[in-house]
């Protein structure tokens, strides 16, 4: 099944209304569609791969033309010439000694690059009959680092190292670490409680209802007015009482000091944690606000808007965050993050992945479970982020019993989404956007 060559390579720009009912609202994206670049890869033997990279609505199209511009690095090619150096084709994907330029490794470019790697990672995963996180847990060491590109990092990680970390994990290895999530599950916390254009009734209705079904952690957005904040966070906390967690999130809304002064005025509410409490590049601002909020026991997570490992990488070098909040499609697709759990797992900093959107959680599901069964083994501190939409859209969508994620069964990434919802909404001509647009006198 590896021999096959790769001969088309399909994508669809794919949108979500979301919008209309405000699901998905935050501080700096109080709009948005949901929206994926999806992409379906075939070889000549039959056998199919499907990625995605999440987006927000408009730029999609921007992504769309990315993919088809590196599809030629990928047509020709043999499933087994790229899984046997895998690294070696991450670095032609991603290098491009022309299209390297309008990147590198960040922005549309490495969004594109995502949405063909998590197809060949689906494609693999595949062939080999596996869910995705049993492909990679059953890998062999020295064959998972070889996915690896381990430029730019060495100062933080070596290959050498990840090697022997893997080897030595592999040897104390609690062999009933898988049978222990096929059975309990993984983790979860719920975000679709506390979108911020949710009125206070809807608020408290969703929060309610979660409670009933077992959840115990819960994020709410912030950042757009303190006295609402205050006001919303006080009506979440005495719904969930002192003993659950609850965590903020601003989005990116704030400079430095305004983040400090903000998140102290919602201390009282005891969040375990602040997310993107300012602009996603500045590594030294979050460090910043680590040591500033460290007293009064509120963390710094970030993560899903870091373009690349490198920035990973200073993030945990400067000690300017205490949650790593991975993201499947935002940095090279599986090979990169594998890259960011080794090293979070070196500076001993838990990985708390970032979901939802178009697929997020179908696809990072894989990957949390691999962490912890293959290299932290610990549940401390630890839980993946879920948002309850899109995901009847799915041939093998999430399952959540109990506020954990279930493991997934079947062979591939999860990525895999229906044809009727691909052609229903694809963006502009899909049957949802054509009426919508009508009625707008688009």
């Amino acid at each position: 099944m590896l021999k096959g060559k790769i001969a088309k390579l399909a994508v669809s720009d794919v949108r979500f209304p979301t919008s209309l009912e405000q699901h998905g609202s935050d501080a700096m994206h109080a709009n948005p569609d949901y929206s994926a670049a999806y992409v379906v890869i075939e070889t000549d033997d039959g056998l199919k791969g499907y990625g995605i990279t999440f987006t927000v609505g408009r730029g999609t199209e921007i992504v769309v033309c990315a993919v088809e511009a590196l599809s030629t690095l990928v047509i020709g090619k043999t499933l087994e010439d790229i899984v046997s150096n895998f690294s070696g084709f991450y670095r032609c994907l991603t290098s491009d000694s022309q299209m390297r330029w309008i990147g590198p490794e960040k922005g549309v470019i490495q969004l594109a690059s995502a949405a063909i790697l998590n197809a060949i990672w689906d494609m693999w995963a595949r062939a080999e009959g596996k869910p995705l996180w049993k492909l990679l847990v059953d890998m062999d060491p020295k064959q998972l680092i070889r996915c690896i590109d381990f430029r730019y990092i060495t100062d933080a990680l070596t290959e050498q190292e990840a090697l022997s970390e893997l080897i030595s994990i592999g040897i104390q290895l609690n062999y009933d670490l898988p049978e222990e999530m096929l059975k309990e599950g993984y983790p979860a916390y719920t975000t679709s409680c506390a979108w911020l254009g949710y009125s206070d009734q809807q608020l408290t209705q969703l929060c309610s209802t979660a409670l009933t079904e077992g959840w115990t952690k819960f994020k709410v957005k912030v950042g757009a007015d303190l006295q609402d904040d205050i006001r919303r966070c006080s009506l979440i906390r005495k719904m969930i009482g002192p003993e659950n967690s609850l965590m903020i999130d601003a989005n990116q809304r704030w400079d430095v000091a305004e983040a400090i002064s903000y998140v102290t005025k919602l201390a009282e509410f005891r969040p375990l944690w602040i997310e993107e409490p300012t602009c996603p590049d500045d590594i030294l601002g979050h460090a910043a606000i680590s040591k500033a909020l460290a007293p009064l026991g509120i963390g710094v997570a970030t993560g899903e808007q870091c373009h690349n490992r490198v920035m990973f990488k200073q993030f945990l070098q400067a000690s300017a965050l205490q949650f790593v909040q991975i993201d499947s499609c935002r940095v090279g697709s599986v090979n990169e993050n594998l890259a960011i759990m080794l090293m979070a797992a070196k500076f001993r900093v838990p990985v708390c992945p970032h979901a939802g959107g178009v697929g997020l959680c179908e696809l990072v599901q894989h990957l949390i479970l691999f962490d912890y069964i293959s290299v932290s083994a610990s549940l401390e501190n630890r839980m993946c982020e879920y948002v309850d939409h899109l995901h009847e859209h799915f041939k093998s969508p999430t399952v959540i019993r109990n506020a954990h994620y279930m493991p997934p069964k079947d062979p591939g990434f999860s990525s895999e989404m229906f044809d009727e919802s691909v052609q229903k909404h694809q963006f502009p001509h899909g049957e949802v956007w054509r009426s919508i647009l009508e009625k707008n006198g688009s």
